[in-house]
């Protein structure tokens, strides 16, 4: 589930909702435990969901100002970088050996 569809739920219906999915996710452990899971990942993306609803209802009854919507969203802001020198071609070493006469 996105998190603006979690933001337009009321506190009573992402209590509901973590409840169902901690549900699934007790299901999924057994199935998991049996071998009967097909879909592994289905097990990361119901711990991150209940992770999301929990922190959006934490935010909800602390009363934290909703995130405003990003307006460009799918053109991302272009990153400053910095200029950096072209590197100097690497010189050959000369290893000539000299033997000293002593």
């Amino acid at each position: 589930m996105k998190a603006a569809d979690a933001r337009a739920m009321t506190l009573d219906q992402l209590d509901d909702e973590v409840l169902k999915l901690k549900k699934e996710q007790f299901n999924l452990r057994f199935q998991r435990a049996t071998g009967q899971l097909e879909n592994t990942s289905r097990v990361r993306t119901i711990r991150r969901d209940i992770a999301r609803m929990k922190t959006i209802a934490a935010q909800k009854r602390v009363g934290a100002p909703e995130p405003a919507p990003k307006a460009g969203a799918a053109s991302p802001p272009a990153k400053k970088t910095k200029a950096t020198k072209p590197k100097a071609a690497a010189k050959p070493k000369s290893r000539a050996k000299t033997k000293s006469k002593e």
